[in-house]
């Protein structure tokens, strides 16, 4: 039989058919795609061929070629990656200004995995109703949205506690696989009840004490959007991005604003540090990029031996 990953534990997997069966089933041993290094063998999106033993449960046999997949270093050094999610239409990074504040280090390490994997990104500024005018937070928040406009990303913002934005949020909905990621303490949830009335996620305060997130998604899982073909994939909230499955020196490419100068550097492999005549370099003196993407780009090409790192 063969079917969709809809739910995964870590060591059992909700697979639904086609036509609406659901089987709990478990990887056969040694399950993995050729050079697969990662902490699970099967994620949430993945086809996959299984059989249903006398016990109703089910054995999955083969997982098919995955159209693209969010990546991050796992956090288990045995591994070498954790796959988030597989056969993505569309990522949603959820992100706050406030408690917890999302770093823009963070966001472009999420970024430049969406891009080197081929998944398509919008950011979600939530929580906007804590975010008061003429304020810090108000400040940081239009800079972050010309930082990344300015890069070609699309960005809404929304409120889970009032509701505010989340009917633009609805109407950007893929009709396949929509990708729901960010920090714990986001909102990510609450803003999941939102689209999907019913559903009741269990969500949770931020720490008063260190202003950071509780977790409150347990497991990776798929729910179908109401009134619509399509799904959002829910995954826990993440502490950290590390890259993974990438090449140094062609780090830049996923960075779009800093790919489409590189034709008018003066070096055709200009790596937008100290050469003469970068476009990119220019770009960020005059404006026409933002500085904080430039400098986080520079960070993460100078600490690539450090990539165990999280922030």
């Amino acid at each position: 039989m063969e079917g969709t990953v809809f739910r995964s534990t870590g060591s059992w997997y909700d697979v639904r058919t086609d036509e609406g069966g659901a089987f709990a089933c478990r990887a056969k041993g040694k399950l993995r795609l050729k050079g697969d290094r990662s902490t699970n063998p099967v994620a949430i999106g993945d086809r996959v061929d299984f059989a249903v033993e006398e016990d109703g449960t089910g054995v999955v046999s083969r997982i098919h070629e995955r159209r693209n997949r969010i990546v991050r270093r796992a956090v288990n050094l045995a591994r070498e990656s954790h796959v988030v999610a597989a056969n993505v239409d569309r990522a949603f990074l959820v992100v706050t200004v406030g408690e917890p504040a999302t770093s823009s280090g963070f966001i472009d390490r999420f970024l430049v995995s969406a891009e080197a994997f081929g998944v398509p990104t919008t950011l979600v500024f939530n929580k906007v109703d804590a975010v008061l005018p003429d304020t810090r937070e108000a400040d940081r928040l239009e800079e972050l949205e010309a930082n990344y406009a300015m890069a070609g990303y699309a960005s809404v913002r929304t409120s889970a506690m009032t509701g505010e934005g989340v009917g633009d949020l609805a109407q950007i909905l893929t009709a396949g696989n929509n990708l729901f990621s960010g920090h714990s303490g986001v909102g990510k949830s609450s803003l999941i009840n939102r689209l999907v009335p019913g559903l009741e996620l269990r969500t949770s305060e931020v720490s008063e004490t260190h202003g950071k997130g509780k977790h409150t998604t347990t497991f990776a899982e798929m729910f179908p959007l109401p009134d619509r073909a399509g799904f959002i994939m829910d995954t826990p909230g993440i502490k950290g991005f590390g890259l993974v499955h990438l090449d140094r020196e062609t780090l830049h490419h996923h960075f779009p604003e800093l790919f489409a100068r590189l034709p008018d550097c003066r070096f055709h492999n200009c790596l937008h540090r100290t050469e003469p005549g970068c476009a990119v370099r220019e770009a960020a003196e005059s404006g026409e990029i933002s500085v904080e993407r430039y400098f986080n780009y520079l960070e993460l090409y100078e600490g690539w031996d450090e990539q165990n790192s999280y922030r």
